[in-house]
């Protein structure tokens, strides 16, 4: 099935894995909660105060074929559909996020795997295998460490550990190597692995619209600030 411009993309550890799904699904959903949360005020009444934007969860169903068939399949020689969900299952039992991206629908998403149930063979379909996927956006978040200082007063305080300032010349581009990720540079260049999507806006002319694509050789420039 030649020129659909609907991929959906499975991948891991920032690209070093992907999968392709063979077979686009009929309809995809998403959700975009919000949170609200009502109490009830003294002589104002019940008020309503807005919370944050929730996770994104995106769900979906089709098949792993066994065959090809241009009538369905978006590409040839796909995985066999036992290797497919080796594959993911695999993924998920690693407890890191995966990568759902869907060009063409403005998905591009780290997400948990949360729920994989398979259904294997129907009547008249001998080795496909059928699934329904459902995911949930996944949020990376780091901490700084804290230590308590007893001050003059004798009371407890807490302070952000703070590090020795280098006064050495830092470098502001990288140059990629082979096993890079996103993650691993944002890591060790910036100090924190969770700035890996600030590194790609950064350098998304360089990398291209899907931030696993990573290449050795390429050049990337390192974004300011801590790190």
């Amino acid at each position: 099935m030649a020129n659909n411009p609907i991929e959906f993309w499975l991948s891991y550890n920032n690209g070093a894995e992907r999968l392709r799904l063979p077979v686009n699904p009929d309809t995809i959903e998403i959700t975009s909660p919000f949170g609200y949360e009502d109490v009830e005020v003294a002589r104002i009444g019940e008020y309503t105060i807005i919370g944050e934007r929730g996770l994104r969860e995106v769900s979906f169903s089709s098949f792993f074929p066994a065959v090809y068939n241009p009538s369905y399949c978006e590409y040839e020689d796909f995985p066999s559909p036992q290797e497919c969900v080796n594959t993911i299952e695999r993924w998920r039992d690693t407890r890191r996020p995966i990568r759902l991206t869907i060009p063409g629908a403005d998905v591009n998403l780290a997400v948990t795997l949360r729920s994989f149930p398979i259904e294997p063979e129907r009547a008249g379909n001998p080795g496909d295998i059928y699934y329904e996927m459902s995911f949930k956006q996944y949020r990376f978040i780091s901490f700084k460490s804290v230590r308590n200082e007893d001050d003059d007063a004798g009371t407890v305080s807490a302070s952000a550990d703070s590090k020795r300032e280098d006064t050495r010349d830092q470098p502001n581009t990288y140059d990629v190597k082979r096993g890079d990720t996103l993650w691993d540079i944002a890591n060790h260049k910036l100090g924190d692995g969770g700035r890996w999507q600030e590194l790609y806006e950064a350098n998304e002319d360089v990398i291209g619209k899907d931030p696993d694509a990573i290449q050795p050789g390429m050049t990337l420039e390192l974004p300011g600030g801590d790190g």
